[in-house]
């Protein structure tokens, strides 16, 4: 038993779910941590599905300061009520969203937020590459779809890879705070700031 006990701890550190959950995920599992992983993350986006639709009109605005103050971040994330905003892992969360803004410059939240004579044009640079290259006009449609979702990975926060977890991306990281804190969470706006840039 000490060993189940050792691999739900390892469970909860890994992913925060509760350890009610995690036992129900092992035992799932066959006590194989890398499914029950996977197993919880399946449950929280299902879970934040559900929330999805839910109001956010609370929630925080957020300032991070690079080291060396060359690079500033204002985010503002919304959840349903008071008390999630004031939580300490929502804080943490908001925190961490800022870092990755931070690091990893997004231009867009979500693909929806893109005007689409960005997305044409885009579009038009990436045919024109594929050409370049020689390949058969069968492929160029692939080689374009493929560019583009790299551009969609770099320019969306939410398809970016985690700073602090490259296994998930942000909107996964999303998906399970919204598990943790069972409340709907929308990254409602950000502005990221770089001395000297416009």
């Amino acid at each position: 038993m000490a060993g189940k006990t050792t691999l739900v701890k390892e469970l909860r550190e890994k992913t925060g779910a509760g350890i009610l959950d995690c036992q129900k995920a092992l035992t799932e599992s066959g006590n194989d941590i890398e499914k029950a992983i996977e197993h919880l993350r399946q449950k929280g986006l299902a879970a934040a599905q559900k929330k999805a639709g839910r109001e956010t009109n609370e929630g925080t605005v957020a300032a991070y300061i690079h080291p060396g103050s060359r690079i500033g971040v204002l985010v503002e994330v919304n959840c349903e009520t008071d008390f999630v905003a004031r939580n300490e892992q929502f804080q943490t969360f908001v925190r961490d969203i800022a870092l990755q803004i931070a690091a990893s410059s997004p231009s867009f939240i979500k693909r929806d937020d893109i005007p689409p004579q960005l997305l044409e044009k885009e579009r038009a640079i990436y045919l024109a590459q594929a050409k370049e290259m020689g390949r058969p006009e069968s492929a160029w449609a692939r080689i374009v779809e493929g560019k583009l979702e790299q551009f969609f990975q770099e320019s969306c926060l939410l398809e970016q890879t985690f700073i602090k977890d490259p296994t998930v991306t942000i909107k996964d990281y999303a998906a399970q705070a919204i598990a943790k804190l069972g409340e709907n969470i929308t990254i409602r706006r950000f502005t990221r700031y770089q001395l000297g840039q416009e």
